[in-house]
């Protein structure tokens, strides 16, 4: 390659703030300076880092259930319901956020709004009454609202064109922090009581200075000039078909989420009423589960920059179904080994989903992002409460039985378009 080619290559990338919302022009191929820089494997690890951090004081409060409802003497509704405060908090405002920022990106938005994590998780330290609880489940859920539909943003800026990959390694952070919780739970809660969820602010605080650390590497990639108008790719999808291949998106990330949804929150008490196990045993069986699920969703992301997101799609939602429909029915070493089997297969769906919702609407990045992250967390904050009140009425062992249907609804796959070849 002559100089001048070399020197064009090594040109910093900038990236205006136009640029950011508008379409992306699709071609056969990545940009040749994205694939000669390679991904920002520095900022994919902080942002990384920062997920398993957020994530891992969310996931604290799924894992002081038995806590609060033995304390409180809280029913199977009102355990939903905390669920659904911090959930549906986070399920209103991801898009909101993602809007805004599609906009006028806030580099610095992630820092501040992992301050309302810190507070929250001090005020849920400190709660006595019901009322309270749900506040501060509310306050970690608006840390979360702001924290994703940017930081996925952030984490496709940095992937130099590999977009699965760098959509894994940002799940990886998450899916490892949602495991952690049972274990910090099982270790430090269960034996000190609920005042010590405060010493998890301690992590939020440290979220808080990576997170400020990467708002300044963004923060010149946002400058702001006038972008062309480009063209859509000629083999990209109609308006109609996008919005037909969005809404089927959408219910094959409900029957992932609703799922994972239903042995996040009533897991332990599934295995304690069943099989008579300690609540601590119970938190690391859940914890088994959640792992498989990291690890799940890390394979998804490249498998699909490699065989296509489409095929991952049908693979791992429909892969789960015989899996889900024997837990329900097999011993405890059984249904351990099943979850980590359907961990693994469901869970690898994830970041197929996320990436090839934004190919379809690339001009819409962050609120695309939002909608996505925010309809996973709304989903499974209302399937929570619903499925505590069926449980209530029927049994905990009767909600694994419906919900092991849910996998079918992966059959909607077979609606979403094709992609252009770039976007796989």
């Amino acid at each position: 390659m002559c100089r001048a080619g070399i020197a064009a290559l090594n040109k910093p990338v900038v990236v205006s703030e136009e640029t950011l919302t508008e379409p992306v022009v699709v071609s056969d191929v990545a940009p040749a300076a994205a694939k000669a820089a390679g991904p920002a494997y520095v900022v994919l690890a902080g942002i990384s880092f920062s997920h398993f951090l957020n994530d891992t004081m969310q996931s604290l409060i799924a894992s002081v259930y038995p806590i609060l409802k033995d304390t409180y003497a809280l029913d199977f509704a009102q355990i939903g319901m905390i669920t659904l405060a911090f959930q549906f908090t986070a399920s209103l405002l991801q898009p909101v956020v993602g809007h805004y920022t599609d906009k006028k990106a806030q580099p610095y938005s992630l820092a501040i709004g992992m301050a309302s994590t810190f507070f929250g998780l001090l005020l849920l330290s400190a709660a006595h009454q019901y009322l309270v609880i749900l506040v501060a489940a509310a306050l970690v859920g608006l840390g979360s609202a702001v924290f994703h539909p940017e930081s996925a943003r952030i984490a496709r800026l940095a992937s130099g064109g590999r977009y699965g990959f760098a959509q894994s390694v940002f799940q990886l952070g998450g899916s490892f922090g949602t495991s952690m919780g049972p274990v910090l739970a099982a270790l430090i809660v269960v034996p000190f009581g609920q005042g010590s969820i405060a010493w998890f602010s301690s992590i939020a605080f440290l979220a808080i200075l990576i997170l400020w650390r990467i708002g300044r590497w963004y923060a010149p990639q946002i400058k702001a000039k006038t972008a062309a108008a480009v063209q859509a790719h000629p083999d990209a999808p109609g308006s109609r078909r996008v919005v037909v291949a969005l809404l089927v998106l959408v219910a094959l990330l409900f029957s992932k989420q609703l799922y994972v949804s239903s042995l996040s929150s009533y897991y332990i008490f599934y295995l304690i009423d069943r099989f008579g196990v300690s609540t601590q045993a119970a938190q690391m069986y859940l914890f088994i589960f959640l792992a498989a699920n990291a690890v799940g969703a890390f394979l998804g992301g490249p498998l699909g920059d490699r065989f296509g997101r489409k095929i991952v799609i049908w693979i791992s939602i429909l892969g789960a179904l015989p899996f889900t429909l024997a837990l329900p029915y097999a011993g405890l070493v059984g249904s351990a080994v099943l979850s980590v089997v359907i961990g693994l297969i469901i869970s690898s769906t994830t970041s197929s989903i996320i990436v090839f919702a934004q190919e379809l609407v690339p001009h819409r990045f962050g609120m695309i992002s939002g909608v996505f992250f925010g309809v996973a967390f709304g989903i499974g904050g209302l399937g929570a409460a619903v499925l505590g009140k069926v449980a209530d009425h029927t049994s905990i062992e009767f909600v694994y039985q419906v919900c092991a249907y849910l996998p079918a609804i992966g059959l909607l796959a077979v609606f979403l378009p094709k992609l252009p070849r770039h976007a796989r």
